[in-house]
């Protein structure tokens, strides 16, 4: 049961980070494409079964990252994020990662403007991509973060990866993706913070 090795996991201090694209990537396996309710209502028992394995582990230990898989391809039939946003924040996880900077699913980051974050719960949108050898502009990787805070506060977003860089770009570029990540992320705390300062 994977259960006890999340238990252990989280017993050693460490954060389990739960990798499962197969909530946004079952839709592209399912033939006939089923509707939008019979799909949520498939993947309400996987969530099920998943908040059961995680089932009294302190949410602040557990990260939950989703993804429209990793496969270098057109993604024109995604299922759009708003469709299983709430099925994602229905997880017992204290932060959620997700695609933001794909070309086909950073357009989502509206979605923030009209979904309440819960309490407690960490965004953690990814702000450079796996999906392209272009190495993003630190300044877009600051707007990217500054957008998401805006919506949800600073203090509920971390910058993170779209997906695991290892295997899918060179490790060169791979490691220059995380350099512009960390000046982007400079960026952006300093522009939120001063902002912050001029407010009375």
């Amino acid at each position: 049961m994977l259960r006890e090795e999340y238990r252990a996991i989280v017993d050693a201090g460490l954060i389990v980070q739960i990798d499962d694209p197969s909530i946004a990537e079952n839709w592209d396996q399912i033939n006939p494409e089923p509707s939008i309710e019979d799909y949520q209502r498939f993947t309400q028992i996987r969530v099920d079964a998943l908040n059961y394995a995680l089932e009294g582990l302190p949410e602040d230990q557990i990260r939950f990252h989703v993804c429209w898989g990793s496969w270098h391809g057109p993604h024109t039939t995604d299922i759009e994020f708003r469709h299983i946003v709430d099925l994602v924040l229905g997880i017992n996880a204290g932060s959620y990662s997700f695609e933001a900077a794909n070309a086909r699913h950073e357009h989502e980051w509206a979605l923030w403007q009209d979904i309440s974050l819960p309490a407690g719960k960490v965004l953690v949108p990814g702000v450079v991509s796996h999906a392209t050898n272009v190495v993003e502009h630190p300044e877009l990787v600051s707007q990217r973060i500054e957008r998401f805070a805006r919506l949800v506060g600073r203090e509920n977003v971390v910058a993170g990866t779209d997906c695991g860089l290892g295997g899918r770009i060179h490790p060169q570029i791979a490691a220059a993706k995380l350099e512009t990540l960390g000046r982007g992320a400079r960026i952006a705390s300093d522009r939120l913070f001063a902002r912050s300062a001029t407010v009375v």
